[in-house]
């Protein structure tokens, strides 16, 4: 199995084949309005800004499942998006990530890059104190652990990276424009 034999829901209920991003670098995030990591959006953006004409893509995945941090439909999380970070990437149906109802890009990035840890410093600190809490065993799993997990997956569909919420997104950022730029 590939990344290309999976579909996700659009927010609009179609169904999106993931073989249509072939040869494009794709960055899959798992997103919420509330929460003390939504101002990712706007380097997420920025990066689809930048990089969209030669081959990124985004594909925004909006989930509840975070300490309820993502209220609202997905109109109300589109509109909200839009207006507040001017995002222009696609939007996916609200979804869980996590679990017996995780969808199937989840289940399948989950298998390709387990959880390394949140790095350093107090991000780190404070989200491995909350995981505690929440999951004992949290580092030996691979479940998404908090919202704006980003996967990359290269040009050839490999799952290339794993960042977690803490990461800095200017490492993000250079890691996705060394793939992008590699053509």
């Amino acid at each position: 199995m590939s990344i290309y034999d999976l579909k996700v829901t659009a927010r609009d209920g179609s169904e999106v084949s993931l073989s249509d991003y072939q040869g494009k670098v794709i960055m899959v995030v798992n997103t919420a309005t509330g929460c003390g990591f939504t101002p990712h959006y706007e380097p997420i953006e920025k990066m689809y800004e930048d990089f969209h004409e030669l081959g990124f893509e985004v594909i925004d995945v909006p989930c509840n499942q975070f300490a309820g941090q993502t209220p609202g439909t997905d109109e109300e999380i589109h509109d909200f998006c839009t207006l507040k970070y001017h995002t222009q990437f696609p939007q996916m149906k609200k979804s869980d990530v996590n679990g017996e109802n995780a969808i199937e890009l989840f289940k399948y990035l989950k298998s390709q890059k387990g959880f390394e840890g949140f790095g350093k410093g107090p991000k780190a600190l404070a989200m491995s104190m909350l995981l505690k809490t929440i999951d004992k065993d949290y580092k030996n799993n691979s479940e998404i652990k908090w919202n704006f997990t980003k996967f990359i997956v290269d040009r050839n569909g490999n799952v290339v990276a794993r960042f977690e919420p803490t990461a800095d997104m200017k490492n993000v950022r250079a890691f996705v424009e060394k793939l992008v730029k590699e053509g």
